[in-house]
């Protein structure tokens, strides 16, 4: 080797002579050829050097080690502050109007839309993260509570034509900030701004994104500001005074497909609500939803409303399956199109796969609709299983009226009358009829329960001669007394109806003891619903 060389003199090699060659010869090396000092300091010499250069390679053992390991460390953090999973909690008026209150849900639901359009990664919708506005909790709590690692808080403003948004991101679990960034925007330039909030935060979390195949339409201001306020009306379940809004949005810009969407979902809500005849409302829901399919069928909102018109209306059962399909398709994080597929399934006694979609609908959105896993349970008569649920989630929302409700049904299907009376009680009051609540446990201290359903039946009644009362209400309370005569009737007079909850006509336990008579099975037939008898 190379080094080797350097440690020896060129004196102890043998020397060639008059340009010729002699062996080595021992004896040609004399005992002083070499002082003793020279000769201790070449003994030296490579040994030196030697650990000279193993104490290098160690050093640089050492730093390789330390390198590796920090990379691996960093490797290792940042696969735990990977985001699979967010909340976009409530943006912040910035606007200083308590009236722009609307505009900002607005945003943080459209923001939420675009962002659930990504399949690799979860979304909370819109319902579960409102219960947050305004509210000043640790981040890793909320997290915690919606069953999420990323959080993504911010604010907007909207000034004269032009909107502000702030936006950032983090990692709920070690508190860190991962992504910040401000946007000002034309009013009109609403959509594209949307589209790139969701491209950027899905870039900043690792998952996929896709850009749009066509442009992003532009929106007259004001149509997408009526927009909004039909929406938030919507959510709030007032849907009669979200309507006005869509129709504006859709006078102001005739090609906006969302608030023909909107205005569909209106019309249909009045009717699945049961607080609206059939016939006054979904004609024109059909209407509205068939154009907003017309004007633009890449937007899963569209779809879904479709679907909702095909189930609850038409009782087209394939198209309605096709279309909740093709909406979870296209938006797979949306929670409503997997609810409502839920209730195609539970039509076609598919229980199964129904139980699965409001599973999803509830990971997805744990805290709006929290009584439909329950009532699916029901309907799939695992009683003890409804029971169970509904227990769980009264627990975690003990001031919600419909958990109460499911809760007391689940006693009254386990045959637990007391218990049942007793959250039917709670149920009411806490939906603020607490006179009400009194009537039916002074029938419950009468008779029992047998007095309850006759209370119950006779207060329906009364309604119904001052307004509208689906008729499968009424069939409901006749079906618990057992009454057939009057149970099939009501039934008869639903299917003229096309009213929306028949649809559920095979799942309703209080049905059940009619299954067998001729014209319970007419009526199966004559809607097309696969048979469950």
């Amino acid at each position: 080797m190379e080094w080797a060389d350097e440690g020896l003199s060129a004196e102890v090699l043998p020397q060639p002579s008059n340009g010729g060659e002699r062996k080595p010869d021992d004896s040609a090396i004399s005992s002083d050829a070499l002082k003793p000092s020279e000769n201790l300091g070449q003994q030296h010499a490579f040994p030196g050097r030697f650990l000279w250069l193993v104490a290098a390679l160690l050093v640089l053992s050492l730093a390789a080690t330390l390198i590796t390991r920090q990379i691996q460390q960093t490797r290792s953090a940042n696969r735990a502050m990977l985001i699979k999973s967010l909340a976009v909690l409530p943006l912040e008026n910035l606007s200083g109007d308590p009236a722009q209150e609307y505009f900002a849900d607005g945003m943080t639901d459209e923001v939420i839309t675009m962002l659930a359009k990504n399949p690799s990664l979860r979304v909370i919708s819109r319902t579960s993260v409102m219960q947050y506005k305004k509210v000043h909790r640790p981040l890793r709590e909320i997290a915690q509570e919606l069953g999420v690692d990323g959080i993504l808080e911010g604010s907007v403003g909207r000034f004269g034509n032009r909107v502000h948004v702030t936006a950032q991101l983090i990692h709920a679990a070690s508190d860190t900030h991962i992504w910040a960034e401000s946007f000002d925007r034309d009013l009109s330039d609403m959509g594209s701004l949307q589209n790139e909030l969701a491209q950027t935060i899905a870039r900043q979390v690792g998952a996929m994104t896709s850009a749009s195949a066509k442009p992003e339409k532009r929106i007259n201001p004001e149509a997408h500001d009526a927009y909004l306020l039909g929406r938030y009306y919507w959510f709030a379940g007032e849907y009669e005074k979200s309507g006005p809004y869509f129709q504006k949005a859709i006078d102001l810009q005739p090609d906006y497909a969302a608030a023909w969407s909107g205005l569909a979902d209106h019309y249909a809500a009045r009717a699945v609500s049961g607080g609206s005849r059939p016939e006054d409302v979904m004609p024109q829901g059909e209407i509205a939803a068939k154009k907003a399919l017309a004007l633009d069928d890449s937007l899963a909102e569209v779809h879904n409303s479709i679907a909702a018109i095909y189930l609850f209306y038409r009782w087209n059962w394939e198209a309605a399956e096709r279309e909740s399909a093709r909406a979870i398709e296209l938006n797979p994080g949306l929670a409503e199109p997997h609810r409502l597929r839920s209730y195609v399934l539970s039509a076609f006694n598919r229980m199964d796969e129904a139980l699965q979609e409001q599973r999803k609908a509830m990971e997805l959105d744990p805290f709006a609709e929290p009584d439909e896993l329950g009532w699916t349970l029901i309907r799939a008569r695992r009683f003890d299983a409804a029971l169970d649920e509904a227990r769980i989630r009264t627990e975690a929302q003990p001031g919600n009226a419909d958990l109460h409700d499911l809760l007391s049904a689940a006693y009254y299907y386990k045959g637990m009358e007391k218990e049942s009376e007793q959250e039917s009680e709670r149920a009411l009051t806490l939906a603020g009829e607490k006179e009400v609540a009194a009537a039916e446990q002074r029938a419950f201290r009468r008779g029992g329960s047998q007095a309850v359903l006759e209370w119950n039946l006779n207060l329906y009644q009364q309604r119904a001669a001052q307004k509208y009362v689906t008729p499968t209400r009424l069939a409901g309370c006749y079906g618990q007394l057992k009454l057939k005569e009057e149970t099939l009737r009501h039934l008869e007079q639903a299917y003229v109806e096309h009213a929306p909850n028949m649809v559920w006509l095979q799942n309703v336990p209080e049905f059940d003891f009619v299954h067998y008579d001729p014209r319970y099975r007419a009526i199966v037939k004559k809607m097309g619903l696969p048979p469950a008898f």
